[in-house]
C-alpha cells in the first residue's frame, strides 16, 4: 500500500514534516481501514500543531493563515477520528500515549528555523514548554476518563448521539 510508504517516510524524517501532512496521513490511513494507526497520527499531528504556536510568532512569520487552516482541518477531522478512537477507550489511550511519546521524541524541528520570527524567549525552551503543554493536555484527558462518573456521562452522550453506530464499525 502506498500510504504505508508515505507513513514510513514520515517516520524516517519527521522533524520537517508539517502537522498538516500528518493529518492528511491520518485521514488516508483511516480511509484504507488502518484506523488505530490513523488515531496515532491524528494525535501526533494535533500535538505538533501546538508547537508552532508556542515558538513562532505566527502573524509576523506570515503563518497565521496556515495555522487557521490547520485548526479548521483538525476541527473537521476530529469528530471522525476521535469518534472512532473512543469506540474503545483502552485502545484510544494506548494510541494517545504512543503519539505523546513520539511527539516528545520527535518534536517539530521546523519551529526552530531562524527564517521564522520567534516568540519572546529561547526557541528551544519554548519548544519544551509546548511539549509540556501537550503532556499536560494528555494527562488531563487521562484523568477525565479515569473518573468513572465523567466516563459514564461521556459514553451516555455517545450513545444518545449514536456515535458507536456511526464510527465503531470495522
Amino acid at each position: 500500500m502506498d500510504i504505508l510508504k508515505v507513513r514510513d517516510k514520515i517516520k524516517a524524517d519527521s522533524k520537517s514534516v508539517s502537522p498538516m501532512s500528518m493529518m492528511v496521513l491520518a485521514i488516508r490511513l483511516y480511509d484504507v481501514g488502518l484506523r488505530d494507526e490513523a488515531v496515532f497520527w491524528y494525535y501526533a499531528a494535533e500535538d505538533h500543531c501546538l508547537e508552532p504556536t508556542k515558538v513562532i510568532d505566527l502573524q509576523a512569520s506570515g503563518l497565521d493563515k496556515a495555522d487557521q487552516a490547520m485548526r479548521g482541518f483538525t476541527a473537521a477531522l476530529s469528530p471522525i477520528i476521535k469518534g472512532y478512537a473512543f469506540c474503545d477507550l483502552a485502545k484510544q489511550q494506548v494510541q494517545r500515549q504512543k503519539a505523546l511519546e513520539w511527539t516528545e521524541n520527535n518534536p517539530y524541528g521546523t519551529v526552530l528555523a531562524e527564517r521564522f520570527t520567534a516568540r519572546p524567549g529561547d526557541r528551544a525552551a519554548n519548544l519544551q514548554l509546548a511539549i509540556a503543554d501537550v503532556k499536560r493536555n494528555a494527562a488531563e484527558e487521562r484523568a477525565y476518563f479515569a473518573n468513572a462518573r465523567k466516563r459514564r456521562a461521556f459514553y451516555a452522550k455517545r450513545k444518545r448521539h449514536q456515535d458507536d453506530v456511526k464510527y465503531c464499525w470495522k
